[in-house]
């Protein structure tokens, strides 16, 4: 599996992914920071990258089809601190699946909704 880490995450998440034999860029390697999401999400769908982010536009599954992805991630959580966000993106990649390609996933502290 393929992941690009968007600007709003640290970009530390990119070696976990690393660290666990995934393949991630992140939006700081591609100098893509501040281009819009519409930029972001055609760069993804080019390179077939799950897209992990804070940002819940990309919940938004009239504007980003699930579908036209190889995965969205959209990360919702209460506190968005570097150490918090690295916990759970830990336990995050735990649950990672072959079912991230036309889904998107929605992660809370307590659940991942999971949506087509």
């Amino acid at each position: 599996m393929k992941f690009k880490i968007d600007e709003n995450l640290p970009v530390e998440a990119a070696d976990i992914l690393r660290k666990a034999g995934y393949e991630a860029t992140t939006v700081h390697d591609e100098n893509l920071v501040g281009k819009p999401d519409t930029d972001i999400a055609s760069v993804c769908q080019s390179e077939k990258r799950t897209i992990i982010t804070l940002d819940t536009d990309f919940a938004d599954i009239r504007t980003y089809p699930p579908e036209q992805f190889s995965g969205l991630i959209v990360l919702r959580l209460k506190q968005q601190d570097k150490p918090y966000v690295l916990k759970i993106f830990e336990r995050l990649l735990n649950l990672l699946s072959d079912k991230l390609d036309g889904h998107l996933w929605i992660v809370d502290e307590k659940h991942v909704r999971v949506r087509d």
